[in-house]
């Protein structure tokens, strides 16, 4: 075995240099070490082996994070989104498949950074399906200059990362699109002046037509309502008031000894009213 890893590796508190520092201190395991250390984890579950994997590691997740510098965050929280998927994928390793500890974390490493540029990037999201989440990476490195896309290239990247080319206009639009503050920003000139959201978008929630249309709605559903139950036989109403608007709901079983019949009436009696109830409503 080599040097003993069990080295203590406090966080600096507000210096990422101090934490990329000691974390570089700490020796990386051999491939002997970093099969005992997974057996142990994975057959008696010992966190002092998932730790030892973990602290080896730490180095590698900031290298990691140094990739995805161009994107503006904070580097020490993309560190912490590493070594969170880090930790996922010592748990997930299995030491038995002969593939080092480096070469399977990779995956999960990125994943929780991605995960992470995603949500704070934009405060809009760009990326919410696999497709636009595969073409936001990429098309950071396949685009070669500044600006639009001709028809050739997005016919190109379309066709390298499998996606329509619709996706491929539609998230180059949103990259290239810059975040607005809605009440705007503060300008020494003049002449600098942009027109804000807050100046131009119109905030229709207290719009008294609006106000007076949702509450006649509401009034007429529950009308609708009152007379739908109204309709029901004293026992189908009492076990529907019971089961849905009562405070307490009542249980199948708390019923089925009220009236002295068994739960499964009780049920297929509420599915009778739920029944005529619907078609009381949408008729």
């Amino acid at each position: 075995m080599n040097k003993d890893l069990s080295v203590e590796l406090a966080v600096p508190t507000g210096s990422l240099s101090a934490y990329i520092s000691a974390a570089a201190q700490v020796p990386m395991l051999s491939v002997e070490e970093e099969r005992e250390l997974g057996i142990r984890l994975q057959q008696g579950g010992d966190l002092g082996a998932a730790r030892r994997m973990v602290m080896s590691h730490l180095r590698f997740v900031i290298h990691v994070a140094k990739g995805y510098s161009g994107y503006g965050l904070p580097q020490a929280d993309l560190i912490q989104e590493g070594n969170i998927g880090l930790m996922k994928a010592v748990k997930r390793f299995d030491p038995t498949m002969n593939v080092r500890l480096v070469s399977f974390a990779v995956h999960w490493i990125r994943a929780e950074m991605h995960e992470y540029i995603l949500r704070n990037w934009r405060i809009v999201k760009l990326a919410t399906t696999k497709a636009q989440r595969k073409l936001f990476f990429n098309l950071r490195k396949n685009k070669k200059r500044l600006g639009w896309f001709t028809q050739d290239e997005v016919e190109t990247v379309a066709k390298a990362l499998d996606v329509p080319e619709a996706t491929v206009r539609q998230m180059e639009e949103r990259m290239s699109g810059q975040d607005t503050a809605f009440d705007g920003y503060d300008a020494d000139d003049d002449s600098d002046f942009k027109p804000a959201p807050a100046g131009y978008l119109q905030d229709m929630s207290m719009e008294p037509a609006a106000q007076l249309e949702a509450e006649d709605w509401e009034e007429h559903n529950n009308t609708r309502l009152t007379d739908a139950l109204s309709d029901l036989d004293d026992r189908s109403r009492d076990i529907l008031q019971s089961r849905w608007l009562s405070e307490k709901k009542a249980t199948l079983h708390d019923l089925a000894g009220k009236y002295g019949i068994s739960a499964e009436r009780i049920r297929q009696l509420e599915a009778n009213a739920m029944k005529k109830m619907k078609g009381a409503l949408v008729a």
